[in-house]
């Protein structure tokens, strides 16, 4: 039984080597090294696409911290602004009483008013 196990053993041995299917050959990727450079050729493909991506949205982000800088700018202008506007209005109620305690200055009664009418004729 070894010698027909033997001739078993050897006519498949002596059979054709498995031929890849045409549509792997006709792609260029029936051997290994070109499987390999498809591969490298696509992982360029995907890291330049993603270096695109990248370098757009740090272009779109950076656009959106100059609008958010100019925005802080004039929400400063504006808090200076109001700030004046704040010590204006607290400038009348220190001179009113300023001329009250040290001038000793009152509101004149509506009797002490007096109204002075003038010409519209002038000469």
């Amino acid at each position: 039984m070894s010698a027909v196990s033997n001739r078993k053993f050897r006519q498949s041995d002596c059979s054709e080597p498995a031929v890849p299917p045409p549509v792997l050959v006709w792609l260029g990727l029936a051997s290994a090294p070109s499987a390999l450079l498809y591969a490298l050729l696509v992982s360029l493909l995907v890291s330049g696409l993603m270096v695109v991506k990248t370098t757009h949205e740090n272009r779109f982000t950076f656009n959106e911290l100059q609008v958010l800088r100019e925005e802080a700018n004039q929400l400063d202008v504006e808090w200076g602004q109001l700030l004046l506007e704040q010590s204006t209005f607290g400038l009348d109620g220190r001179i009113e009483q300023k001329a009250t305690r040290e001038l000793q200055m009152r509101v004149p009664r509506i009797s002490d008013i007096v109204m002075v009418k003038v010409n519209e004729k002038q000469p």
